[in-house]
C-alpha cells in the first residue's frame, strides 16, 4: 500500500502535467474528502498507508480533475462567506469576487430592518441566502430568481440546509412579476429596497478555461459585447425599485465603467464603481430617485438604503 505521502506527490504531479492550477490544492482537497479528515490530520499521517479500496475512487476523482472539471463539482460543496455551499453543473461556481460583492452590499444595508431584497440571477443561492442570514435579526423579505429551474432547485437545497428564509421564483429577468393570461398580477413585490446581481457578462466570443466550461452557459454568455442582459436587467429593474433604492452588480473586470455610465444614462442617482480586492472595478452601483422613485405614484420607503 501506498503512502499519503507518495499518494499526495504523484497525484499532484499527475495535475500538474495537465496543466492543472494549484495542483497540490486539488490533490490535497480530494484526499480530505475521501478520508473525511482536516488538512492538519492529512500532514500529522503522511506516512499511513492508504487502503486499496480507498484508492479506487481517488482515481476515478483524480482523472476527472485532470480533465479540468472543477474541484467544487468533485466535491459536492465549496465555501461561500464561511458557509458550505452545495455546487454542482447546474449552476455557476461562487467566485470569490461575489463575497466582496455582498461584503460591499452589507457595510450599506447591516442597520436596515425589513429590507426587501431581490437576488436576481441567484443560480445556486449564495447572494441571497447568505445575505439572509446576516440580516436575520433585521427581519428581510428575500427573494432569490433565477430563469433556470436546475438552478433555482440547487438554490432551494442550499436554503433548507442552511436554514435560510427566502423565497424563489423562475424569472426571465422580471418576467414573474408580468401579469398571467387572467390578468391577475403574480406574487412577488413591486418595490424592491435592494436588488442584487450577477448576471451573465461573459462576450459570446471570449474563450474559456476548462474549468469555466463546466458551468451552464446561461450563466455564462452575455451577448456580443457581454452586457446585453445586463442592459436589459438595468432598465427593466427600474419600476421594481423603491423611492431611494439601491441596486449594485457584478460585471467582467473591463466592464464597470461602461456599465456605470448605462445606469446614468437610465437615470439611476449617485452612481459609483467599487473595485474588488485586486483594484479591478468591478461593482458598478446606482439609487433610484429617492422623491418619487421610477415607478409614478409610489411612495417613499422610510428604510430605503442611502
Amino acid at each position: 500500500m501506498k503512502s499519503i505521502r507518495e499518494i499526495l506527490t504523484s497525484g499532484t504531479a499527475y495535475l500538474s502535467a495537465r496543466g492543472i492550477e494549484g495542483a497540490r490544492h486539488s490533490m490535497q482537497s480530494l484526499l480530505v474528502h475521501l478520508l473525511g479528515c482536516d488538512r492538519t490530520w492529512l500532514y500529522l499521517h503522511y506516512e499511513d498507508p492508504i487502503p486499496e479500496d480507498t484508492l479506487s475512487p481517488l482515481r476515478d476523482l483524480l482523472r476527472r480533475r485532470g480533465t479540468g472539471e472543477p474541484l467544487q463539482h468533485l466535491l459536492g460543496s465549496t465555501e461561500f462567506y464561511r458557509r458550505d455551499f452545495r455546487t454542482d453543473a447546474r449552476a455557476l461556481i461562487p467566485r470569490p469576487e461575489t463575497e466582496e460583492l455582498v461584503e460591499h452590499v452589507l457595510q450599506r444595508t447591516a442597520r436596515r430592518r425589513h429590507l426587501r431584497i431581490l437576488d436576481m440571477g441567484c443560480g445556486s443561492g449564495i447572494i441571497g441566502i447568505t445575505l439572509a442570514l446576516e440580516l436575520a435579526p433585521l427581519e428581510p423579505d428575500v427573494v432569490l430568481t433565477d430563469i433556470s429551474d436546475a438552478a433555482l432547485a440547487l438554490t432551494l437545497e442550499n436554503a433548507t440546509r442552511l436554514t435560510a428564509r427566502v423565497k424563489t421564483y423562475r424569472s426571465d429577468l422580471f418576467s414573474a412579476w408580468q401579469s398571467d393570461t387572467t390578468g391577475t398580477a403574480l406574487v412577488p413585490p413591486d418595490a424592491f429596497d435592494l436588488i442584487v446581481a450577477n448576471l451573465p457578462y461573459i462576450p459570446d466570443s471570449e474563450p474559456l478555461s476548462a474549468e469555466v466550461q463546466h458551468d451552464p452557459a446561461t450563466a455564462l454568455y452575455g451577448g456580443p459585447d457581454g452586457l446585453d442582459i445586463i442592459r436589459r436587467f438595468l432598465a427593466d429593474a427600474r419600476p421594481h425599485l423603491a423611492p431611494g433604492a439601491l441596486i449594485m452588480l457584478e460585471v467582467g473586470h473591463d466592464q464597470g465603467e461602461t456599465t456605470r455610465q448605462l445606469m446614468d444614462s437610465l437615470g439611476y442617482e449617485r452612481t459609483g464603481l467599487l473595485t474588488d480586492i485586486s483594484g479591478k472595478p468591478r461593482f458598478p452601483l446606482g439609487y433610484a430617485p429617492a422623491t418619487c422613485g421610477f415607478s409614478p405614484g409610489s411612495t417613499a420607503s422610510p428604510d430605503s438604503p442611502q
